[in-house]
């Protein structure tokens, strides 16, 4: 792991990290889950894919020697089910055609199509809502997990902190990482002031080289009941950034209530009243700014799939996309209809 007292010190020094640390993973680790973990985020950036792609398509030849002879010969296979399933469809599709992400825009909106995020598990993104504080279950998915240690890219002390920076599985934001603060206090997926103060911090202090963190909270995307934010650099800002919006101060009106906050404690007072009614949110933190964005759960009625999955990158006016004809068909005014539904 980097020995930098913040992973976040520089841009280059996080490129570089992040690449490095990516191919020593792939090197050392033979399992499914690093394979999956690294041939995605290399699709998502064409200079790692560059980079990686010979690699991982030596791994994958490998890979799919092993399981072949593993299932022929009757023997019990030693993966994670969800990797074997992610794999098995990689071998659907062929190394060949394995392809790194394409965007295009739609009016201001930013739109990506990334059929390997589609292949990851749901987890609790996918579960009922029913309040935004669930209880921590030891026994559930989490951070701590010993599996999951080779997937850490960097540990150490952040803003005063104990934290944990893992790589994202299935990324859909340059340098996409999971910013888990104080790992071993197993807290739940629900902000606390100490928290939001924390993230606002980091931001203040890292986001001149584009650091963005962002939250789902229950019910509006998160995957993973232990308290994390998403980090990313953002090279050009978000949709929900734009001065055109009125959120912003500009005069267009934003496809579903946005409030933007340049003073932690008055995004506070909100994000408690949040908590106090129960509803779901998502949150962009950038530097000396917070977009929020209050919405329906994400089982509502008023929500299709694959809309139920829509969290903070959506709300933001960045969509991910797993079919070609969608995301060569997708308008700004269809895109606004979606998120005008996400409005509590």
């Amino acid at each position: 792991m980097p020995t930098l007292s913040s992973p976040f010190i520089s841009l280059p020094a996080l490129e570089q990290n992040f690449g490095d640390g990516l191919a020593a993973m792939l090197e050392n680790h033979r399992g499914l889950g690093v394979y999956i973990l690294v041939l995605a985020n290399a699709a998502y950036d064409p200079k790692l894919w560059a980079r990686l792609s010979p690699a991982l398509s030596t791994r994958h030849a490998e890979l799919a020697t092993a399981l072949t002879d593993t299932l022929r010969d009757g023997r019990k296979l030693a993966e994670p089910e969800d990797d074997v399933l992610v794999f098995l469809k990689f071998l659907a599709i062929g190394f060949d055609h394995l392809k790194t992400m394409e965007s295009r825009c739609a009016g201001p909106w930013h739109l990506f199509f990334n059929p390997i995020r589609a292949l990851r598990p749901p987890r609790i993104s996918g579960m009922t809502f029913d309040s935004l504080l669930r209880p921590f279950d030891p026994a559930g998915f989490h951070f701590n997990k010993p599996f999951l240690a080779k997937e850490i890219l960097w540990e150490g002390e952040l803003a005063a902190k104990p934290a944990r920076l893992l790589y994202n599985k299935f990324p859909f934001a340059r340098l996409h990482g999971l910013l888990v603060p104080e790992p071993l206090r197993e807290m739940p997926q629900y902000l606390t002031p100490e928290l939001h103060g924390w993230a606002w911090h980091l931001c203040a202090h890292a986001g001149a080289h584009g650091l963005t963190l962002a939250y789902n909270s229950t019910g509006a995307g998160a995957s993973v009941n232990q308290l994390h934010f998403q980090s990313f650099v953002q090279p050009s800002p978000l949709p929900v950034k734009y001065p055109c919006f009125a959120h912003n101060g500009g005069s267009e009106p934003y496809p579903l209530p946005c409030q933007r906050f340049t003073e932690p404690a008055d995004a506070w007072l909100e994000l408690d009243r949040l908590h106090e009614h129960n509803i779901p949110y998502n949150l962009i933190y950038s530097k000396n700014c917070l977009h929020l964005v209050a919405r329906v759960p994400q089982d509502s009625d008023r929500l299709g799939d694959p809309c139920r999955n829509y969290g903070w990158s959506e709300m933001a006016g960045a969509v991910t996309l797993f079919s070609r004809e969608t995301f060569e068909s997708l308008s700004a005014t269809e895109f606004e209809a979606e998120l005008a539904n996400f409005a509590p």
